[in-house]
């Protein structure tokens, strides 16, 4: 068990923690402030950070979509560079704050921003970001991860880079109330499989960040069987959980598999499917098709999440489908795409890609993709 482990971000949690982002950016910073559409306009978030950005000089960008695209974001990066920016201020979800870091690593390099997600260009800085959490799900606030779109060719890619840490992360609960269904229990799903790929690869032997890794699933079972319910403790409890499920500290020192991202990545590149969804879709039949491999884990998640005694993993697979069903997510990917020719498409992404082997023991190869879309359609 060796690792290092870093994270520099601060966190602002609470109601009424927007207006401390005038404390938290040096007043002689060019501030960009990113934004998706006007959700923040509805619920009263964009007033609050203008307030807050009262005697700054500062930028908006509007328009990132729910998966950023380059093509958008290469419109932020150039407004950037000719007002100078010093600081970027990332208002929203992880798609959001995930664009503000493709643009403050892109601020610094001549080419296209592109390179970064092929690894052509590895940027030695970025501009500072902050960020305002809108949504609960992905962990962005807090990571070093970044995922963008290439509309044109419908690539879905990562990076990451320990630039990318926001300098701080705002966090108000009484955020998330404006939310629809759909997000929240995308959030919850999204919070759940992020645990699931650092937690559910083979025993290791690695006390602590199990036992946390449990303990976060529990919290989002909890919240998912009481999501009709929700009260003010409910949204402050999604929001932290998500965080913790992917800021590094339960995957420290872990053989991680993540092979259910980037399977679920290429679907969400290609159809536009929400991208919780396509994680509820792969995750339950790629643990069947790996049965064997996991057996351990999903036992043990079987006794300590579930408290479910049994010595059939399928029995763990099929609650975990079924918490999905619960908040109702349909589970095929015919529920999205009339598309007959899944695989044909998919496959060659993953390997143009560089993600030929996959997992844990990077026994995902192809012909075991091939199965688990087989099983998802």
């Amino acid at each position: 068990m060796e690792f290092s482990y870093l994270n520099p971000t601060q966190i602002e949690f609470g109601q009424g923690k927007i207006s401390s982002i005038s404390s938290l950016i040096p007043k002689d910073n060019k501030v960009l402030f990113i934004y998706g559409g006007g959700s923040i306009k509805r619920n009263g978030v964009y007033n609050q950070v203008i307030n807050s950005l009262d005697g700054y000089t500062y930028f908006e960008f509007s328009g990132v979509e729910p998966n950023p695209t380059k093509e958008t974001l290469d419109k932020a990066i150039k407004l950037a560079k000719n007002e100078d920016i010093d600081f970027i201020l990332a208002v929203g979800g992880g798609s959001v704050i995930d664009g503000a870091k493709y643009v403050a690593h892109s601020y610094y390099y001549e080419g296209d921003g592109w390179d970064i997600l092929e690894g052509k260009y590895i940027s030695e800085k970025a501009l500072p970001i902050g960020a305002v959490v809108t949504l609960a799900a992905t962990g962005s606030e807090s990571n070093t991860g970044s995922v963008i779109t290439k509309a044109q060719t419908k690539e879905k890619r990562f990076f990451r880079s320990v630039h990318s840490f926001p300098k701080f992360a705002v966090m108000d609960p009484s955020v998330l109330k404006s939310l629809d269904d759909r997000q929240i229990k995308n959030g919850l799903v999204d919070a759940f499989v992020h645990t699931c790929e650092q937690y559910l690869t083979y025993k290791q032997g690695r006390i602590a960040q199990d036992n946390y890794a449990e303990g976060i699933l529990r919290g989002l079972i909890t919240l998912a069987n009481s999501v009709d319910n929700r009260d003010d403790l409910w949204y402050a409890n999604l929001l932290w959980l998500a965080n913790q499920a992917f800021n590094g500290l339960i995957g420290a020192g872990v053989t991680q598999d993540w092979a259910t991202h980037y399977i679920g990545h290429e679907l969400t590149g290609l159809y536009g499917i929400d991208h919780a969804r396509t994680l509820a879709i792969i995750q339950p039949n790629l643990f069947r098709v790996l049965k064997e491999h996991k057996a351990g884990k999903l036992l043990q998640m079987g006794e300590n999440v579930f408290r479910i005694d049994t010595t059939d993993p399928d029995i763990i697979i099929n609650k975990i489908e079924e918490l999905y069903k619960s908040l109702d997510i349909d589970l095929k990917i015919s529920d999205y795409t009339d598309d007959k020719e899944v695989k044909e498409k998919v496959i060659p992404l993953l390997i143009k890609h560089g993600f030929s082997k996959l997992g844990e023991n990077q026994i995902v190869d192809t012909n075991i993709v091939e199965k688990v879309l087989d099983k998802s359609m």
